[in-house]
């Protein structure tokens, strides 16, 4: 039954109890949400008022279903607000000339001038008051509920939001494949591999099908071997019986045709001896063959029926037998053999759907889904009743938005709560949409729900019927398309929903309120809607379509795109006005990538420049993420030639073929790409994965070179290739900070470019420019939005529902969602008219986005089942009248224009350059008058032969240790000390960089486990090295490393006169970070300081630095206490020598002085220092710090243990504090 609809007054619309308020395309339905959002905060009086008053931003909820329509809602009421109350603070004198068709001034009327004052101030604090207002998407408000009343819904505190299950998806379809398919046969593998080939494709089939398990059967009780078995014994008994009369009954057709071809009875042209005795042949062996299953005899399933006899036979009446009537019977029922494939694809569905929410629960994981099914739970649960009133408490008005895209589980939340039918008095519940827009039922969206919530209020259901978005001609055009089609009287309406009951869908006209300024050609008003047709007057593949389409569509564009750089393009004002058209007014709508690829093709050979706009589309999925995993497998292995040369003939690295031929020649070439890789590495090693990858991109000059880059041979711009190339850098980075060395990442990049279909919105390809580019949009992304001028190319393709399209998705009459494993025709028609009708609302959702012109590429194609062909009635048009079946339904209308010869050339557009001189480089307004900075030990330089670092350039614990590692220039690159000999020791382990990290990393996780646990368990140990080890390739080096570090702990180390076993400490803390503010400090008087107190007093390289102001930062390697003292450690790698004996105290003491760690050790002590002055009440110096050691961790077995230790006296503590606070000696 079609509902009376009521044209929306902003101010009269009652704002208690439910409504719902439908805004078609461009009638400012964003506009109303604000206005009514004001009226709110005003708490607007009278008898459509809100009873609870006027109210603040915090208890108003408005809901969306994206985080950028959020924030667009939430900048456009706080305008609207800020707007309204600069309005009250007017002077009432003046206010009586204001324009009083703003729908704000008439509200201003709607108040005495003796209450605009405090009005104002309402809107002025609700305006600042907006971030925190209630405006958010469906899933973020629930995840709100769900928290803040975890009591009465009953979830848990703590739960992680997982955004992107896909991994966890994947690893339980590995567990099932791995639980039910390995114990089966041989021939049941045949079976599943005629299915599925890896646990991939089954995730793949299996996925769209677990948020419907409530539907499938349930076959937990049964596993698939069962299923096949089952399957193959109910496919032979059919079979038998289907063969049973075939073996004579080939025989007696054979007999029968032969006589009647000897008697000239059968029309050679339609039917053959040979012909016939082929397919009776096949229908023979099939018959006396229990193995064969299927039998095709071509086009025997049409000559061998009574029908096909009857047009054969020359004279009087064709014979009669039973065969002839089975025909058409047997060739269904073979297509219908029983087939164990839906009971397979169920009962991996179940399993995977089940243990999926085992594991999530086990987890205190949940999904975007789960927030909502969450709160729904909760709303029918012990406490529901409880909770819906709390929130309808906290939230008395709630405004939806989009609402054509909510699903079932929305619905119910908002029934529950707000009780929509019952229309309370004491909240309201809003709802904004447009049935015509409901283009997501892919997401998830139903637009049979919003039908239930329509009927839900019924006598409250409001219009939008203006259109601020168009010109005039464009929404007559518009009008004129959909409603030809609702107004005739035999059609189903615009949209397909019309029965004998009346039409819940239907098209309403709106009136133009928009632009009045026009596009015009050299002073001519084009129409609004051009249709350029197929000169071919034959039916078109879908690929020759494309083609056609994409050469006339970009032809025009640069047509218009050139008479605008001439002036003659462009868009009048009334006003004599004129701007001429630039490729920033120009969107193209396609429905996917592969389309967008095309036009974007045509294009760039014609010069434009084109960027496109989607959000489906994953960075894993290009060729870059590809490129980038072979980078990274030849940083990770630079000594591996086959690594090496795959990643140096990627495109993106740019290398000509003589290049690379030339490095299987040039020795010293290929050695120094050896060379640079392996200093690749390094920096992957120390600064991350995103610094090297950044500096591949610089040293291979990819910016530059691919910035000039038109298109590759894929079509791609070398902007585009850069963007993806640096977004797959940022995303290694952040995966990196999860994952365990470099090959973990590597696994991880090759995981996601083998299933890239992920839901995290860091997959999703990022916009290559913003640049004035014509814009390539899906019509799903530009739902929404608006576009001057809006090319249509391929608009007639059109994907009907298939077979393969498991499971089918249809409702029943009650619009209930059913879905179906098996293609019944009769579910396949239901499912294919909901695809017609989507596309419908898909062709309405293009249509309505150009402001004012919108061209459209038309072509007879060969499947007619299009939103088009229903719009235009040329479902039924032969394509030799396709052009006169378009010139009828347009009219000869002024605002439409049917061509059937479009230009097609190749022109060239050159865009305009404007580029001008650079100007003055600014200058500061004011002096730097601090130099203020984040200072670390190893960016303190010292004189001598130390090479200096830049200031704090690494921020990790490691940076402390990186410093020391270059110092030891005798050891620059990663060698063991000599060859290594029958019995190993520390001597004679690698020297180097890697190898310090390596060591200090090994004892950071010796302290972090535990020396006292590490110390019993040496399983645990050997583990761990021989997993670090491996990464290296230092296999041979485990049982070394694990002798060394068991003396390690158990050695007593001389720290002055006591002696301590790390095996006995129990209070230790590895890599203590600190962070001291120092404020001008003179570093020449710390410096000074320092070499008078340590080491008595023997002569040193002094700092070159005067001074250092605002932050120090470092990490400790190890800090522990001991019999109620604190002290220090440094480790140190440095190798002295290939003998115990080398680690003297002189030699120690040497090196100590040269590379200054005196003063590291000293800045560590005053970190302690001051960390223990400000947690212990009673502290001393000299009673809680025991002091600092350096630990040469080669000399462990030397007579000194490799030990330097010192307690530096207190009053060098002292001194430290007031030069770190900014003091001097004279001012001290």
């Amino acid at each position: 039954m079609s509902q009376n609809i009521t044209p929306l007054d902003l101010f009269t619309l009652p704002l208690t109890g439910s409504h719902l308020i439908e805004a078609s395309a461009g009638t400012g339905k964003t506009f109303t949400i604000a206005m009514l959002y004001v009226r709110l905060i005003l708490g607007h009086q009278g008898e459509f008022a809100f009873s609870g008053g006027a109210l603040t931003p915090p208890e108003i909820l408005v809901v969306t279903f994206t985080e950028a329509a959020t924030k667009e809602l939430r900048d456009r009421i706080r305008a609207r607000l800020t707007e309204a109350a600069r309005l009250f603070r007017a002077d009432p004198i003046n206010a009586q000339s204001l324009n009083d068709t703003d729908p704000l001034q008439q509200l201003l009327f709607e108040y005495s001038p003796a209450e605009w004052a405090a009005c104002a101030r309402k809107l002025e604090l609700a305006a600042e008051w907006m971030d925190e207002a209630a405006i958010s998407t469906i899933h973020g408000w629930c995840n709100r509920m769900l928290r803040e009343h975890a009591f009465d819904s009953q979830s848990l505190f703590t739960q992680e939001l997982e955004t992107d299950q896909t991994e966890l998806r994947a690893e339980v379809v590995r567990d099932y494949w791995r639980i039910f398919y390995y114990p089966l046969t041989l021939e049941e593998i045949v079976w599943i591999n005629g299915y599925w080939k890896s646990p991939t494709e089954l995730g793949k089939a299996v996925t769209p099908l677990l948020d419907y398990v409530d539907q499938l059967p349930d076959l937990s009780a049964t596993d698939p071997s069962t299923i096949i078995s089952a399957s193959q014994e109910n496919k032979q008994n059919l079979l038998t019986k289907l063969k049973q009369p075939w073996a004579l009954w080939a025989d007696e057709l054979q007999a029968l045709l032969d006589a009647a071809e000897a008697a000239g009875q059968i029309d050679g042209r339609k039917l053959r001896a040979d012909w016939y005795t082929n397919w009776l042949n096949k229908l023979r062996d099939w018959a006396n063959d229990p193995a064969m299953d299927n039998v095709d005899i071509g086009k025997g399933w049409e000559r061998l029926t009574s029908e096909g006899i009857a047009k054969a036979w020359k004279k009087g009446t064709s014979p009669h037998h039973p065969a002839f009537d089975t025909i058409p019977v047997l060739k269904e029922a073979l297509n219908n053999l029983p087939d164990p494939r839906i009971e397979l694809l169920s009962h991996a569905a179940c399993w995977i759907a089940k243990k999926f929410d085992t594991i999530r629960k086990h987890r205190s994981q949940i999904g975007f889904n789960d927030l909502l099914t969450g709160l729904e739970t909760a709303l029918t649960g012990l406490y529901g009743e409880r909770l819906a009133q709390v929130i309808r408490q906290q939230f008395p008005v709630a405004l939806i938005d989009e609402f054509q895209d909510t699903d079932p589980v929305q619905y119910r939340i908002f029934e529950y709560i707000y009780e929509i039918s019952s229309n309370r008095n004491d909240c309201a519940l809003i709802l904004i949409g447009d049935p015509k827009q409901a283009i997501y039922a892919f997401r998830g969206a139903d637009i049979h729900t919003y039908l239930k919530a329509r009927r839900a209020v019924e006598g409250r259901l409001y219009t939008l019927n203006t259109n601020f978005r168009s010109t005039q001609a464009m929404v007559d055009a518009v009008n004129h398309c959909f409603a030809s089609v609702e107004n005739q009287a035999d059609s189903r309406g615009a949209f397909l929903f019309r029965t004998g009951d009346g039409n819940p869908v239907p098209f309403l006209e709106v009136q133009a309120n928009g632009r009045r300024d026009t596009f015009q050609i050299e002073g001519e008003t084009l129409p609004a809607m051009l249709l350029a047709v197929s000169a071919q007057q034959m039916e078109l593949s879908k690929t020759d379509y494309i083609e056609q389409m994409s050469a006339l569509c970009a032809t025009r564009i640069v047509d218009w795109l050139n008479d605008g750089k001439s002036a003659k393009a462009g868009f009048a004002g009334q006003d004599m006005s004129f701007r001429a058209v630039r490729p920033g007014d120009i969107a193209i709508l396609v429905n996917n990538g592969n389309e967008a690829a095309n036009i974007r093709q045509a294009l760039l050979q014609r010069g434009v420049r084109s960027v496109y706009l989607s959000d489906k589309d994953t960075v894993y999925a290009t060729r870059q993420a590809t490129e980038v995993h072979r980078w990274l497998a030849a940083c990770a292995e630079p000594d591996n030639d086959r690594l090496l040369r795959a990643a140096l003939s990627t495109t993106s690295l740019g290398l000509t073929l003589a290049e690379l031929d030339a490095l299987n020649t040039d020795e010293a070439a290929w050695e120094a790409q050896v060379i640079q890789f392996k200093g690749y590495r390094e920096l992957w090693q120390k600064q991350g994965v995103l610094p090297m990858l950044r500096r591949i991109l610089v040293d291979f000059k990819c910016g530059d070179r691919l910035l000039a880059l038109k298109e590759n041979l894929n079509g791609q711009s070398g902007e585009r290739i850069l963007t993806d190339l640096l977004h797959l850098a940022e995303i290694l980075q952040q995966a990196s900070f999860t994952l365990e060395g470099e090959h973990a990442l590597i696994r991880f990049l090759a995981e996601q470019i083998a299933a890239p279909e992920g839901e995290a919105d860091s997959k999703k390809l990022r916009l290559e420019s913003d640049s004035d580019l014509v814009k390539v949009v899906t019509i799903h992304k530009s739902k929404g939005l608006e576009y001057p001028l809006v090319f249509l190319p391929f608009i007639c393709i059109t994907r009907p529902i298939k077979n393969s399209d498991i499971p089918l998705k249809w409702h029943d009459d009650q619009g209930t969602l059913k879905i179906s494993l098996a293609a019944h025709p009769e579910i396949m028609a239901r499912a294919d008219l909901e695809r017609l009708r989507e596309d419908v609302r898909k062709l309405y959702v293009a249509l309505t986005r150009a402001c004012y012109l919108t061209w459209m590429g038309l072509a007879p194609i060969k499947n007619k089942s299009s939103a088009v062909g229903h719009l235009f009635r040329l479902k039924a048009t032969p394509a030799e009248q396709y052009l006169d079946a378009l010139q009828s339904f347009v009219q000869e209308r002024p605002d439409f224009c049917v061509t059937d010869k479009p230009d097609n050339n190749l022109e060239q557009y050159v865009a305009e350059t404007r580029s001008a001189p650079p100007g003055e480089a600014c200058r500061p307004l004011r002096m730097v008058r601090e130099n203020w900075r984040i200072s670390s030990y190893s960016a303190l330089r010292v004189d001598g032969n130390v090479p200096s670092t830049r200031i704090a350039q690494e921020d990790t614990p490691q940076a402390e240790n990186l410093l020391e590692e270059q110092l030891e220039r005798s050891f620059i690159s990663l060698q063991p000390v000599s060859e290594q000999p029958a019995s190993v020791t520390i001597h004679h382990f690698f020297k180097g960089a890697e190898a310090g990290i390596f060591l200090h990393e090994l004892m950071e996780w010796v302290a972090n486990t535990g020396f006292t646990i590490v110390s019993s368990d040496e399983t645990d140990l050997r583990d761990t090295i021989e997993r670090r080890c491996k990464m290296r390739h230092w296999e041979t080096w485990v049982a070394p490393l694990v002798d060394w570090v068991k003396r390690m702990l158990s050695t007593s180390l001389p720290f002055g006169s006591i002696g301590i076993c790390l095996n006995t400490l129990t209070v230790v803390k590895a890599e203590m970070e600190f962070w001291a503010e120092a404020s001008n400090v003179d570093l020449t008087l710390l410096d000074a300081a320092v070499i008078e107190q340590t080491l008595a007093s023997r002569p040193r390289p002094h700092l070159t630095q005067s001074e250092l102001n605002g932050m120090l930062k470092g990490f400790i390697d190890l800090v522990f206490q001991y019999d109620g003292r604190y002290y220090v450690a440094d480790y140190k790698s440095n190798w002295l020598g290939a003998t115990d004996q080398d680690y003297t105290v002189a030699a120690m003491d040497e090196v100590i002085r040269a590379n200054r760690y005196d003063l590291q050790y000293v800045i560590y002590l005053f970190a302690l220092h001051r960390l223990l002055k400000s947690r212990l009440p009673d502290y001393n110096y000299e009673q809680h710090v025991g002091g600092a050691a350096c630990l040469f961790v080669r000399g462990i077995d030397a007579p000194t243990a490799g030990v330097h230790f010192e307690r530096p006296p207190g009053t060098l503590m002292d001194t430290l504090d007031e030069l770190f606070a900014g003091k001097t000696e004279g001012s001290a």
